[in-house]
């Protein structure tokens, strides 16, 4: 247990030192935006000094971040498993999932439904980008073809379905909150994400 508080209090000071640099602050910079003196600024970014919470919550609102950002330990896996899919010729990744959105990678090998019956809609907003080859999106009769490097964006109450053109595709999909719970409804009663 002292062993992770001291990882934390490590990793919190050299993010505050990074997030300066970043920002091509000096330390002189940062000391005056956050209300500190530049030798107490340098003294918690070296470890010399102990890390108060309200000096962190100035910090992080100087370093226009949070306090959670800032003190957040990064304990998430680094190594993320894909979920097969092989009966839709379908592989996904979750890249990153929090409250407000969720970003997933998938790899497709099917072309989308052009039957609105087998379509989704919900409430919500989605964007993508095509990563490699040709995806597909339907959008009720509407049909795009999004070719590597292009991007789409939409609300998704329109009934909607996503596949692959000619051969794999790879998407990167970003759901809003209320999109990634219509897809997580949708799972929970049904195989319909292979819909998608």
């Amino acid at each position: 247990m002292m062993q992770e508080i001291g990882d934390l209090d490590s990793l919190v000071r050299k993010r505050i030192r990074a997030l300066r640099v970043a920002q091509g602050w000096s330390l002189e910079e940062l000391a005056g935006r956050a209300n500190l003196s530049q030798s107490s600024l340098s003294r918690i970014e070296n470890g010399q000094r102990r890390l108060a919470l309200d000096q962190l919550v100035t910090l992080a609102r100087a370093l226009d971040t949070t306090l959670d950002q800032l003190i957040e330990n990064a304990t998430d896996d680094v190594v993320i498993s894909p979920i097969v899919d092989g009966a839709h010729g379908r592989l996904r990744w979750s890249v990153k999932s929090d409250p407000d959105m969720s970003v997933i990678r998938q790899r497709m090998t099917e072309p989308p439904p052009d039957n609105l019956s087998r379509m989704r809609a919900h409430p919500g907003r989605e964007w993508l980008v095509v990563l490699s080859g040709t995806a597909i999106l339907m959008l009720g009769h509407r049909r795009f073809r999004l070719e590597t490097n292009q991007a789409a964006e939409f609300p998704t109450m329109l009934p909607h379905a996503i596949g692959a053109e000619g051969g794999p595709c790879e998407l990167l999909g970003i759901f809003d909150r209320d999109a990634r719970r219509g897809h997580q409804r949708d799972n929970d009663g049904d195989t319909s994400e292979s819909r998608r």
